[in-house]
């Protein structure tokens, strides 16, 4: 019995590392790198009175943030160059005016010591008003020059209290500068008012739009965004999807954004050469509050209308963002003369918003497409992933099977020789 668990068991791993090694590898062709500066991230910590609300995993939504930047810290990579602001952090009284002038900068945005950094943050205490509005305008001067990624993480537990200034607008003349500045925002507790305000602060710079109820999530969550300021950044493409495949404009591998109507079809091409295989994906936002229960779906089909294949996904109302993609292998061909496909990307989405809820801009729709070398056959990918790794499986099944009636034959015999003795 234990030969045999072993047996599987080794099967099992061989089999695993089968898959993994031969997976097809990824490739992007989608952006290059603005330069060779360094990235660089100002985390802003909201630190307003209401931090100290006990509702996150049993303690403090200050303690949360805390903990989640402690983490943070000691995972950033070297070459991101990371700051921190806070907001309401140092006046606790009642005066307005001088409450909406309380941000300061924690540590300053440049290479990371981290010991200091989390000793700053541990003095953290919540204490008074949460002027959003004016923390963006200060940390939108806390970059030092260069041409590398600028992103501001914006942590914040409610609405701006400093209104007439518009937090909504100041992110949208940040944008207007042209610095390259992106804002993301992530909200500690479901709030209908500030999940607006801080979707609207997101959608002016690029950015997204998270909200978090736990440690855990607001931890990966930053630690996302501030390795994605080391990755390349890319320009997405503004283009306008057709409504029917005949009038769609014509992609080449890149990154595009779009707006879609409320259950509206977006129609767009892209030319497949043989021994070329396509890979798109897209995303759509809601960046307005909409009914649970939606979905998104990515088709490709031929000019005709014969669909493909196609990617889809669902959601409950839990995410703000919806996700979906697909691949598409083009056979070789004999022919030297055989022309590039056409092939339609049709992207379809189901939300839809309660009544009063503006449905115009449509949503933002992010759409990746890439056309790569395909594999060496096109029966390959459709091999669950194991390309040219077939044969090594059937080997693998072969041993097996022999090894199975090694193991009956010899079990048979010693019982045999058993019942003779």
């Amino acid at each position: 019995m234990i030969t045999r668990t072993r047996l599987a068991a080794g099967a099992c791993a061989l089999l695993a590392a089968l898959t993994a090694g031969i997976a097809f590898p990824a490739t992007a062709h989608a952006g290059e790198p603005t330069g060779e500066d360094a990235p660089q991230v100002d985390l802003v910590l909201d630190v307003s009175g209401s931090m100290r609300t006990r509702d996150i995993d049993g303690g403090t939504r200050m303690a949360a943030a805390k903990q989640a930047f402690n983490e943070v810290l000691d995972a950033t990579p070297k070459e991101v160059q990371l700051g921190i602001r806070t907001l309401g952090a140092d006046y606790p009284g009642d005066d307005r005016k001088t409450g909406c002038k309380d941000t300061a900068q924690l540590y300053p945005v440049g290479p990371l010591d981290r010991t200091e950094a989390k000793t700053a943050v541990a003095t953290l205490s919540p204490t008074g008003w949460t002027p959003i509005g004016p923390a963006l305008l200060k940390a939108a001067d806390d970059f030092a020059g260069g041409d590398g990624s600028k992103r501001i993480v914006l942590i914040s537990d409610g609405e701006d209290t400093c209104a007439p200034l518009d937090p909504c607008e100041v992110a949208r003349e940040i944008a207007a500068k042209g610095i390259g500045l992106t804002i993301d925002t992530l909200g500690l507790v479901p709030n209908a008012k500030m999940r607006q305000q801080l979707s609207c602060i997101a959608e002016a710079t690029g950015g997204t739009y998270t909200s978090v109820e736990h440690t855990d999530e607001l931890t990966d969550k930053v630690n996302q965004l501030v390795d994605r300021a080391a990755d390349p950044v890319v320009t997405p493409v503004a283009t306008e999807g057709a409504d029917a495949c005949a009038k769609a404009p014509t992609l080449k591998s890149g990154l595009y954004t779009d707006r879609e109507e409320f259950g509206q079809q977006r129609w767009y091409r892209v030319d497949v050469e043989p021994g070329k295989e396509l890979r798109a994906s897209v995303s759509v936002g809601a960046d307005r509050a909409v009914n649970p229960s939606y979905g998104v779906l990515l088709r490709a089909v031929t000019v005709h209308g014969r669909e493909i294949v196609r990617g889809e996904a669902a959601g409950n109302g839990r995410t703000d963002v919806l996700s979906t993609g697909l691949r598409y292998p083009k056979a070789e061909s004999d022919d030297d003369d055989a022309v590039a496909e056409a092939v339609c990307l049709q992207v379809t989405n189901s939300f839809s918003v309660a009544s009063g809820v503006k449905t115009t801009p449509g949503l933002p729709l992010e759409l990746t497409v890439d056309v790569v070398d395909g594999p060496g056959d096109s029966d390959d990918v459709a091999a669950f992933g194991l390309g040219r790794g077939w044969w090594l499986l059937g080997v693998l099944v072969l041993v097996g099977f022999v090894a199975g009636l090694l193991w009956g034959w010899l079990s048979r015999w010693r019982l045999a020789v058993w019942r003779t003795n």
